[in-house]
């Protein structure tokens, strides 16, 4: 018999604000954290959810988005690790619909991708999904049919750890980093049916950048001309059709979370959006990075850091005045931004900083760049860069992660970064070119730019996160060295806006074989100006950004143009799973592979032919 508390019903009713048309989030219903710091949390046995049509306003404009129980976002699921989750989904669209559950280690047949886990969730019907919760952290569910991702059907998750939080503030008391929680879930929101937006794309690949350069310019941009490439293209569909959101908010409605002055605040941002980057930060306050993904993480504090679709970073603030601080989310082509407030009482609001230059692309995304000491790299490796958070030569006086392991900070970070940890940072060949009319303009050189901000975030003079500062809090149990590589290949044509791997859609390629108990080396070469962000389910990839034993934990992966990295793979859960670019445009697309784990026999020899280079 279930306990009535521990039912989650979330109503339909929920959400709705009086004296509003528009749908009201859950999270943006009243101001406070989402577990009060006195309270203790009930963490539902079953939870049941309901998928539908609702109108959903912005300004005078109403349109219709695909919701969770009549809110947009979707409810704030809260679960404990080491319970079982139950959650029965019931479609009442008049098309299938699913939930994946973002990051979560589930069975092959939950983990709700239609055509490869199970067939999906017909109108009029009702799935259970139940899985044992073995982890926590801060995750997301969405929708993978239809791409109702982009017309709002997306939510948090957050599972509570067993054991206390690591994090302590307080060291003589013991109290968790945290006194107040908040999510802070990023979307991109469009008017538009996402199948015109596709329709609109497939014609000319432009069609949302507003911000193409004119014909003052065409003599400096004829060599990109002649690659059939734009320097003004960072982001497929834009502010020209997107109003971006915080927690279901645009910018105008302002967010808003309390706090104390003093009181450690734990933000726990999401990138729920069908195709925009953001790069977030809150004027006035550090930010000290906790989790990635959802894995605990060595603490880092930074200024500003760049989250890619489909990613989680939490962060722990700490306002000492009593002031209003803006949560700023601007997006990587700088054509719009969320924000949000932090506050001591509902009303206030800060200044909106000042927007940040609008990026162009450089020789270094074409992989012509091959000087170390490129102006465009905005990392001057003498040791002297603002940026000296990322000095690779030990000598920053404010450097807290030194690569060189002399370091005084490196007898804490729990391991030595010895040189023969790191990636090689250098331009190399890039030695796989062809991959035929999949592909346009591929680059000279490739290289390993996990030490990179990312574009537009160079030379901003302030600590940005990168890659190579992504520690696991804990070091890995699994340090077997991988017994085989596969180099996979991002391709695609924007002229014609065509995505795939190795040149192929998934009509044309549809499997990669893994072998279970293997622990694999996946190495992406990025042969396209595009930042893709690339999810594997069902595993975990170990970002090999030079951690060694330390290597975090991702679910997703930013991997920038020209870029060639890697990452490891235990191979321990059988069955098929979904693999793929989570731009949505891109993998509706295909660029999406359907992972086969299957038994590799005793006698059985490596199969070099299922080998990608």
């Amino acid at each position: 018999m279930i306990d009535r508390r521990k039912f989650l019903y979330f109503t339909t009713g929920l959400g709705m604000a009086l004296g509003y048309k528009q749908l009201m989030p859950v999270y943006g219903q009243q101001p406070g954290d989402i577990q009060p710091s006195s309270a203790t949390p009930e963490y539902p046995d079953l939870i049941e959810l309901f998928i539908q049509e609702t109108p959903f306003t912005i300004g005078r404009k109403t349109g219709k988005a695909v919701t969770v129980n009549n809110v947009l976002p979707a409810p704030i699921i809260r679960w404990k690790e080491g319970q079982t989750a139950t959650i029965k989904v019931t479609n009442n669209l008049k098309e299938d619909t699913s939930i994946h559950w973002h990051g979560i280690i589930l069975p092959e047949n939950m983990d709700g991708v239609p055509g490869i886990s199970f067939a999906g969730i017909k109108p009029g019907q009702t799935f259970t999904y139940q899985f044992p919760l073995n982890q926590s952290g801060t995750y997301w569910y969405h929708s993978h049919s239809g791409m109702q991702e982009q017309l709002g059907h997306y939510g948090a998750i957050i599972i509570d750890p067993i054991e206390p939080e690591p994090f302590v503030c307080d060291s003589a008391k013991r109290i968790p980093c945290g006194n107040r929680d908040y999510v802070i879930l990023l979307s991109d929101w469009t008017f538009e049916n996402p199948h015109q937006i596709m329709k609109n794309l497939k014609k000319m690949g432009a069609y949302y950048n507003y911000q193409r350069r004119t014909v003052s310019t065409f003599f400096e941009d004829i060599h990109w001309r002649q690659m059939r490439m734009d320097p003004t293209d960072i982001a497929d569909v834009t502010g020209a059709t997107y109003t971006y959101l915080m927690n279901g908010l645009p910018p105008e409605s302002n967010w808003t979370g309390l706090f104390k002055p003093g009181e450690k605040v734990r933000l726990r941002f999401i990138n729920a959006s069908a195709m925009t980057f953001f790069d977030i930060r809150i004027p006035g306050l550090k930010m000290t990075v906790i989790q990635a993904d959802g894995q605990n993480v060595q603490p880092v504090t930074v200024d500003e850091f760049r989250i890619g679709v489909a990613e989680t970073y939490d962060v722990i603030v700490e306002p000492q005045d009593e002031q209003a601080y803006t949560i700023f989310a601007e997006t990587m082509d700088r054509s719009g931004y969320a924000r949000g407030t932090l506050a001591i009482s509902q009303g206030l609001s800060a200044a909106i900083p000042d927007r940040l230059e609008r990026p162009l692309r450089t020789m270094a995304d074409m992989g012509m760049d091959h000087s170390e000491h490129s102006e465009h790299s905005g990392h001057d490796m003498s040791g002297n860069s603002e940026h000296s958070g990322h000095d690779m030569s030990g000598n920053s006086e404010h450097s807290g992660h030194d690569m060189s392991g002399n370091s005084e900070h490196s007898e804490h970070s729990g391991h030595d970064m010895s040189s023969e940890d790191m990636p090689n940072f250098d331009w190399q060949i890039n030695e796989s070119r062809n991959h035929g009319r999949g592909q346009a303009g591929t680059p000279m050189m490739v290289k390993n730019r996990l030490n990179e901000p990312g574009i537009g975030l160079e030379n901003t003079g302030t600590r940005v996160l990168v890659y190579t500062d992504l520690r696991s809090l804990a070091p890995r149990e699994d340090q077997r060295q991988p017994e085989r590589e596969l180099e996979l290949h991002l391709t695609g044509n924007m002229e014609r806006y065509m995505w795939s791997f190795n040149g192929k859609k998934y009509s044309e390629e549809k499997e990669i074989t893994f072998y279970y108990g293997e622990r694999l080396r996946l190495t992406f070469v990025n042969q396209t100006m595009m930042e893709h962000p690339i999810h594997l389910h069902g595993m975990w990839m170990e970002l090999d950004n030079g951690a060694g034993k330390y290597k975090p934990r991702k679910h997703t992966v930013i991997v920038k143009p020209a870029e060639k990295m890697s990452v490891e793979v235990n191979v321990d859960a059988r069955g098929k799973w979904a693999f793929h670019c989570h731009l949505m445009y891109h993998m509706e697309m295909g660029m999406f592979r359907t992972i086969l784990v299957s038994r590799r026999f005793a006698n059985a020899v490596v199969d070099r032919a299922a080998e990608v280079r």
